[in-house]
Protein backbone atom coordinates (compact mmCIF):
# COMPACT_ATOMS: atom_id res chain seq x y z
CA UNK A 1 0.00 0.00 0.00
CA UNK A 2 1.52 3.47 -0.75
CA UNK A 3 2.14 5.48 2.31
CA UNK A 4 2.18 8.86 0.64
CA UNK A 5 0.95 10.45 -1.81
CA UNK A 6 3.83 11.31 -3.44
CA UNK A 7 5.98 8.11 -3.02
CA UNK A 8 9.47 8.09 -2.87
CA UNK A 9 9.73 6.02 -6.49
CA UNK A 10 7.63 6.00 -9.33
CA UNK A 11 9.01 3.59 -12.46
CA UNK A 12 7.80 4.21 -15.44
CA UNK A 13 7.41 1.78 -18.06
CA UNK A 14 5.60 2.44 -22.09
CA UNK A 15 4.65 -1.17 -23.50
CA UNK A 16 3.47 -1.69 -26.89
CA UNK A 17 2.21 -5.53 -27.63
CA UNK A 18 4.82 -6.38 -24.76
CA UNK A 19 2.61 -9.18 -23.26
CA UNK A 20 5.01 -11.77 -23.01
CA UNK A 21 7.10 -9.53 -21.40
CA UNK A 22 4.37 -8.05 -18.57
CA UNK A 23 4.32 -11.18 -15.91
CA UNK A 24 8.25 -11.12 -15.74
CA UNK A 25 8.28 -7.37 -15.65
CA UNK A 26 6.10 -6.86 -12.89
CA UNK A 27 7.26 -9.87 -10.77
CA UNK A 28 11.44 -8.42 -10.85
CA UNK A 29 10.25 -4.66 -10.85
CA UNK A 30 8.42 -5.01 -7.70
CA UNK A 31 11.25 -7.03 -6.09
CA UNK A 32 13.37 -4.42 -7.47
CA UNK A 33 11.41 -1.62 -5.58
CA UNK A 34 10.53 -3.66 -2.45
CA UNK A 35 14.50 -4.11 -2.17
CA UNK A 36 15.30 -0.27 -2.56
CA UNK A 37 12.54 1.63 -1.00
CA UNK A 38 10.17 -0.73 0.98
CA UNK A 39 6.43 -0.25 0.34
CA UNK A 40 6.87 3.45 -0.49
CA UNK A 41 6.76 3.11 -5.24
CA UNK A 42 4.08 2.80 -7.97
CA UNK A 43 4.58 1.11 -11.33
CA UNK A 44 3.38 3.20 -13.84
CA UNK A 45 2.43 0.67 -17.35
CA UNK A 46 1.27 2.78 -20.38
CA UNK A 47 -0.20 0.97 -22.96
CA UNK A 48 1.02 2.28 -26.39
CA UNK A 49 -2.11 1.68 -28.29
CA UNK A 50 -1.15 -2.20 -28.28
CA UNK A 51 -2.88 -4.95 -30.85
CA UNK A 52 -2.55 -8.45 -28.18
CA UNK A 53 -3.20 -8.49 -24.85
CA UNK A 54 -1.29 -6.08 -22.72
CA UNK A 55 -3.92 -3.58 -22.54
CA UNK A 56 -5.77 -6.35 -20.50
CA UNK A 57 -2.90 -7.73 -18.43
CA UNK A 58 -2.05 -3.76 -17.12
CA UNK A 59 -5.57 -3.58 -16.55
CA UNK A 60 -5.75 -6.64 -14.13
CA UNK A 61 -2.28 -5.36 -12.64
CA UNK A 62 -3.69 -1.84 -11.84
CA UNK A 63 -6.93 -3.45 -10.47
CA UNK A 64 -5.30 -6.06 -8.41
CA UNK A 65 -2.08 -4.11 -7.15
CA UNK A 66 -2.37 -0.34 -5.93
CA UNK A 67 1.23 -0.37 -6.81
CA UNK A 68 0.59 -0.32 -10.07
CA UNK A 69 -1.10 2.71 -12.37
CA UNK A 70 -2.34 1.72 -15.78
CA UNK A 71 -1.93 4.47 -18.05
CA UNK A 72 -4.17 3.63 -21.51
CA UNK A 73 -3.79 5.54 -24.55
CA UNK A 74 -6.17 6.13 -26.81
CA UNK A 75 -3.97 4.74 -29.90
CA UNK A 76 -0.55 4.15 -30.78
CA UNK A 77 1.65 7.33 -30.17
CA UNK A 78 4.99 5.78 -30.13
CA UNK A 79 7.68 4.91 -27.71
CA UNK A 80 8.70 8.43 -26.43
CA UNK A 81 5.29 10.12 -26.56
CA UNK A 82 4.27 6.97 -24.36
CA UNK A 83 6.74 7.40 -22.10
CA UNK A 84 6.06 11.45 -21.82
CA UNK A 85 2.49 10.21 -21.11
CA UNK A 86 3.77 7.91 -18.13
CA UNK A 87 5.53 10.90 -17.02
CA UNK A 88 3.26 13.24 -16.89
CA UNK A 89 1.26 10.87 -14.83
CA UNK A 90 3.93 9.49 -12.38
CA UNK A 91 3.66 11.41 -9.10
CA UNK A 92 7.56 10.27 -7.18
CA UNK A 93 10.32 12.18 -5.69
CA UNK A 94 12.04 9.91 -7.70
CA UNK A 95 11.45 8.12 -11.36
CA UNK A 96 13.12 5.28 -12.92
CA UNK A 97 12.34 4.84 -16.57
CA UNK A 98 12.91 1.58 -17.97
CA UNK A 99 11.54 -0.23 -21.62
CA UNK A 100 9.08 -3.25 -21.48
CA UNK A 101 11.84 -5.66 -22.87
CA UNK A 102 13.59 -6.61 -19.47
CA UNK A 103 16.87 -5.63 -21.80
CA UNK A 104 17.55 -2.92 -18.80
CA UNK A 105 17.93 -4.86 -15.75
CA UNK A 106 15.26 -3.87 -13.02
CA UNK A 107 18.06 -4.92 -10.56
CA UNK A 108 20.45 -2.06 -10.74
CA UNK A 109 17.47 0.08 -9.34
CA UNK A 110 19.11 -0.37 -6.05
CA UNK A 111 22.62 0.50 -6.96
CA UNK A 112 21.30 3.92 -9.27
CA UNK A 113 19.76 5.22 -5.60
CA UNK A 114 23.19 4.74 -3.75
CA UNK A 115 24.96 6.25 -6.49
CA UNK A 116 22.02 8.94 -6.94
CA UNK A 117 22.53 9.32 -2.65
CA UNK A 118 26.28 8.62 -2.55
CA UNK A 119 26.93 12.00 -5.64
CA UNK A 120 24.42 13.88 -5.22
CA UNK A 121 23.15 13.69 -8.45
CA UNK A 122 19.87 14.32 -9.82
CA UNK A 123 20.43 11.94 -12.95
CA UNK A 124 21.60 8.47 -13.11
CA UNK A 125 21.76 7.06 -16.46
CA UNK A 126 22.77 3.27 -17.52
CA UNK A 127 25.79 3.51 -19.98
CA UNK A 128 25.90 0.40 -21.80
CA UNK A 129 29.45 -2.09 -22.10
CA UNK A 130 27.62 -4.62 -23.93
CA UNK A 131 24.48 -5.03 -25.70
CA UNK A 132 23.70 -8.82 -25.91
CA UNK A 133 21.14 -10.22 -28.52
CA UNK A 134 21.65 -7.54 -31.22
CA UNK A 135 23.56 -7.60 -34.72
CA UNK A 136 26.66 -6.44 -35.48
CA UNK A 137 24.96 -3.75 -37.55
CA UNK A 138 22.86 -2.60 -34.90
CA UNK A 139 25.86 -1.96 -32.36
CA UNK A 140 27.77 -0.15 -35.38
CA UNK A 141 24.94 2.25 -36.18
CA UNK A 142 24.03 2.63 -32.85
CA UNK A 143 27.66 4.06 -31.80
CA UNK A 144 28.47 5.86 -35.16
CA UNK A 145 24.65 7.57 -34.68
CA UNK A 146 25.67 8.96 -31.16
CA UNK A 147 29.27 10.11 -31.98
CA UNK A 148 27.67 11.98 -34.97
CA UNK A 149 24.90 13.58 -32.60
CA UNK A 150 27.82 14.55 -30.50
CA UNK A 151 29.65 16.08 -33.38
CA UNK A 152 26.41 18.30 -34.34
CA UNK A 153 25.19 19.63 -31.21
CA UNK A 154 26.29 22.05 -28.32
CA UNK A 155 24.65 19.61 -25.49
CA UNK A 156 26.94 16.66 -25.24
CA UNK A 157 24.84 13.40 -24.54
CA UNK A 158 26.25 10.20 -23.47
CA UNK A 159 27.04 7.95 -25.52
CA UNK A 160 25.57 3.99 -25.61
CA UNK A 161 23.16 4.87 -23.93
CA UNK A 162 19.12 4.55 -23.74
CA UNK A 163 15.99 6.12 -21.58
CA UNK A 164 16.85 3.98 -18.58
CA UNK A 165 17.79 5.94 -16.04
CA UNK A 166 17.11 7.42 -12.47
CA UNK A 167 15.96 10.91 -12.29
CA UNK A 168 15.11 13.29 -9.70
CA UNK A 169 11.95 15.23 -9.29
CA UNK A 170 13.01 18.55 -10.18
CA UNK A 171 14.71 17.20 -13.76
CA UNK A 172 10.97 15.53 -14.23
CA UNK A 173 9.72 18.99 -13.71
CA UNK A 174 11.76 20.34 -16.03
CA UNK A 175 11.23 18.08 -18.99
CA UNK A 176 7.42 17.42 -18.49
CA UNK A 177 7.77 22.07 -19.20
CA UNK A 178 8.73 21.36 -22.56
CA UNK A 179 6.29 21.15 -25.29
CA UNK A 180 8.42 19.50 -28.13
CA UNK A 181 6.35 17.29 -30.55
CA UNK A 182 9.30 15.45 -31.63
CA UNK A 183 11.11 14.03 -28.55
CA UNK A 184 14.44 12.47 -28.03
CA UNK A 185 14.05 12.23 -24.24
CA UNK A 186 17.46 11.42 -23.43
CA UNK A 187 18.81 14.32 -25.27
CA UNK A 188 16.20 16.53 -23.60
CA UNK A 189 17.26 15.19 -20.58
CA UNK A 190 20.90 15.81 -21.25
CA UNK A 191 20.00 19.54 -22.34
CA UNK A 192 18.59 20.16 -18.80
CA UNK A 193 21.59 19.85 -17.34
CA UNK A 194 22.44 19.61 -13.54
CA UNK A 195 24.48 16.94 -12.16
CA UNK A 196 24.24 14.08 -14.23
CA UNK A 197 26.14 10.32 -13.63
CA UNK A 198 26.65 7.33 -15.82
CA UNK A 199 26.22 3.68 -14.44
CA UNK A 200 27.63 1.34 -16.45
CA UNK A 201 26.18 -2.41 -16.98
CA UNK A 202 25.73 -4.79 -19.86
CA UNK A 203 22.66 -4.89 -21.81
CA UNK A 204 20.93 -8.06 -22.41
CA UNK A 205 18.67 -10.24 -24.71
CA UNK A 206 14.61 -9.15 -24.97
CA UNK A 207 13.10 -11.41 -22.81
CA UNK A 208 10.16 -12.19 -25.40
CA UNK A 209 9.05 -10.78 -28.53
CA UNK A 210 10.35 -9.13 -31.28
CA UNK A 211 11.98 -5.41 -31.25
CA UNK A 212 10.04 -2.40 -31.61
CA UNK A 213 12.73 -0.71 -33.82
CA UNK A 214 13.39 -1.62 -36.67
CA UNK A 215 15.73 -0.24 -39.39
CA UNK A 216 12.91 2.57 -40.43
CA UNK A 217 11.84 3.33 -37.01
CA UNK A 218 15.91 3.89 -35.90
CA UNK A 219 16.08 6.17 -38.95
CA UNK A 220 13.54 8.19 -37.65
CA UNK A 221 14.15 8.47 -34.71
CA UNK A 222 17.74 9.32 -35.36
CA UNK A 223 16.27 12.27 -37.73
CA UNK A 224 14.39 13.80 -34.76
CA UNK A 225 17.66 13.91 -32.46
CA UNK A 226 19.41 15.70 -35.10
CA UNK A 227 17.44 17.70 -35.89
CA UNK A 228 15.57 18.58 -32.31
CA UNK A 229 19.42 19.04 -31.23
CA UNK A 230 21.32 21.10 -34.68
CA UNK A 231 20.52 23.13 -37.01
CA UNK A 232 24.22 21.99 -38.72
CA UNK A 233 22.39 20.22 -41.60
CA UNK A 234 21.08 23.65 -42.33
CA UNK A 235 24.15 25.26 -42.24
CA UNK A 236 25.64 22.25 -44.15
CA UNK A 237 22.76 22.70 -46.56
CA UNK A 238 23.66 26.07 -47.04
CA UNK A 239 27.18 25.28 -47.76
CA UNK A 240 26.01 22.44 -50.21
CA UNK A 241 24.12 24.78 -52.11
CA UNK A 242 27.20 27.14 -52.45
CA UNK A 243 29.38 24.84 -53.62
CA UNK A 244 27.32 23.34 -56.56
CA UNK A 245 26.38 27.23 -57.28
CA UNK A 246 30.38 26.96 -58.02
CA UNK A 247 30.04 23.85 -59.97
CA UNK A 248 27.63 25.49 -62.11
CA UNK A 249 29.52 28.50 -62.84
CA UNK A 250 31.96 26.52 -63.78
CA UNK A 251 30.01 24.27 -66.37
CA UNK A 252 28.46 27.87 -67.86
CA UNK A 253 31.87 29.48 -68.30
CA UNK A 254 33.01 26.61 -69.92
CA UNK A 255 30.10 26.28 -72.07
CA UNK A 256 30.27 30.12 -72.70
CA UNK A 257 34.18 29.66 -73.77
CA UNK A 258 32.82 26.51 -75.96
CA UNK A 259 30.46 28.71 -78.30
CA UNK A 260 32.62 31.57 -78.48
CA UNK A 261 35.76 29.62 -79.95
CA UNK A 262 33.51 27.83 -82.57
CA UNK A 263 34.32 24.34 -80.25
CA UNK A 264 31.81 21.83 -80.03
CA UNK A 265 29.66 21.27 -77.16
CA UNK A 266 29.45 18.24 -75.60
CA UNK A 267 26.17 17.03 -75.81
CA UNK A 268 23.78 14.60 -73.70
CA UNK A 269 26.56 13.51 -71.21
CA UNK A 270 27.66 17.18 -70.43
CA UNK A 271 24.17 18.55 -70.21
CA UNK A 272 23.05 15.40 -68.51
CA UNK A 273 26.18 15.31 -66.07
CA UNK A 274 25.15 19.22 -64.81
CA UNK A 275 21.19 18.61 -64.88
CA UNK A 276 22.14 15.42 -62.20
CA UNK A 277 24.78 17.13 -60.10
CA UNK A 278 22.71 20.77 -59.87
CA UNK A 279 19.21 18.71 -59.50
CA UNK A 280 20.71 16.24 -56.92
CA UNK A 281 22.30 19.49 -55.14
CA UNK A 282 18.80 20.93 -55.03
CA UNK A 283 16.78 18.46 -53.74
CA UNK A 284 18.91 17.74 -50.74
CA UNK A 285 18.68 21.08 -49.74
CA UNK A 286 15.11 21.14 -50.45
CA UNK A 287 15.22 17.82 -47.95
CA UNK A 288 16.92 19.14 -44.89
CA UNK A 289 14.77 23.16 -45.22
CA UNK A 290 11.81 20.61 -45.61
CA UNK A 291 12.55 18.61 -42.58
CA UNK A 292 12.90 21.29 -40.32
CA UNK A 293 9.82 23.22 -41.72
CA UNK A 294 8.07 20.31 -41.13
CA UNK A 295 8.98 19.95 -37.65
CA UNK A 296 7.35 23.93 -37.21
CA UNK A 297 4.86 23.44 -39.22
CA UNK A 298 3.54 20.11 -36.79
CA UNK A 299 4.55 22.37 -33.19
CA UNK A 300 2.90 25.52 -34.79
CA UNK A 301 -0.93 23.17 -34.42
CA UNK A 302 -0.36 23.20 -30.69
CA UNK A 303 -1.92 19.80 -30.85
CA UNK A 304 -1.49 17.69 -27.57
CA UNK A 305 1.42 15.75 -27.32
CA UNK A 306 -0.90 12.14 -26.12
CA UNK A 307 -4.29 11.29 -25.33
CA UNK A 308 -5.13 9.33 -22.51
CA UNK A 309 -8.52 7.14 -22.67
CA UNK A 310 -8.15 6.23 -19.28
CA UNK A 311 -5.53 5.99 -16.05
CA UNK A 312 -6.38 2.72 -14.03
CA UNK A 313 -5.71 2.88 -10.19
CA UNK A 314 -6.32 0.07 -7.79
CA UNK A 315 -8.50 1.86 -4.41
CA UNK A 316 -7.68 1.28 -1.19
CA UNK A 317 -8.86 -2.07 -0.89
CA UNK A 318 -8.27 -2.37 3.05
CA UNK A 319 -11.29 0.14 2.75
CA UNK A 320 -13.38 -1.79 0.49
CA UNK A 321 -13.10 0.86 -2.13
CA UNK A 322 -13.20 0.04 -6.30
CA UNK A 323 -10.58 0.57 -8.76
CA UNK A 324 -10.76 4.19 -9.48
CA UNK A 325 -10.50 5.13 -13.74
CA UNK A 326 -9.84 8.73 -13.97
CA UNK A 327 -10.06 9.83 -17.77
CA UNK A 328 -8.40 12.64 -19.80
CA UNK A 329 -9.01 13.55 -23.10
CA UNK A 330 -5.38 15.08 -23.86
CA UNK A 331 -2.26 16.31 -21.83
CA UNK A 332 0.27 18.41 -23.00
Amino acid sequence: MLTTSRPRLSVVTPCFNEQGNLSELYRRVTDACRASVGDDYEIVLIDDGSSDATRPIIRDLSEKDPHVVGVLLSRNHGHQLALSAGLHVCRGQRVLIIDGDLQDPPELLSDMMALMDREKADVVYGQRDERQGESAFKKFTASMFYRLLNSLTDTKIPVDTGDFRLMSRRTLDELNRMPEQHRFIRGMVSWIGFRQIPLRYDRKERFSGETKYPLKKMLRFAIDAISGFSILPLRFATYLGFVFSIVGMIFFLYTAYSYFSGIAIQGWTTLMTVVLILGSGQLFVLGVIGEYLGRLYVQSKNRPLFIIEEVVRAGDADAGHEPSRERSSAAH
